[in-house]
């Protein structure tokens, strides 16, 4: 139940004040407890950005590839970490170009753009501790 202080109440401005469920005076039912935690890992933002732009480019870049929709794009997943755990640009090109078999338009350019983004860029797989 909420109450409504009133300014003659000797208050500046109205206050709500909330009553526990069970009524005044009474013992809140003791439930489980909840501890808040803290969040003790930060993610590099700027990372986080680039990612994000990559991410888009490379759906952008299926578009086109693919000639359709965003929805109808064949169901493939081109995952940036497991290409920067790779040691060569051959070995991730070659599994780009694994996971675009079906399209039937030429994909070298859009390869070698991507392994040109992916350049330097860090894995998000754990994030970093400040």
């Amino acid at each position: 139940m909420a109450t409504l202080s009133s300014p003659e109440s000797g208050a500046h401005s109205p206050r709500v004040y909330f009553e526990s469920p069970g009524g005044p005076g009474e013992e809140p039912d003791e439930g489980p407890v909840r501890r808040q935690g803290k969040v003790t890992v930060k993610y590099d933002r700027k990372e986080l950005r680039k990612r994000l732009n990559l991410e888009e480019w490379i759906l952008d870049q299926l578009v086109r590839l693919y000639d359709c929709q965003e929805e109808e794009i064949p169901e493939l997943e081109i995952d940036v970490d497991e290409l920067l755990d790779m040691e060569t640009d051959e070995e991730r090109g070659a599994r780009v170009k694994e996971l675009l078999v079906d399209c039937y338009k030429p994909t070298e350019a859009f390869v070698q753009d991507l392994l040109d983004k992916i350049r330097g860029m860090q894995k998000l797989s754990t994030p970093q501790k400040k």
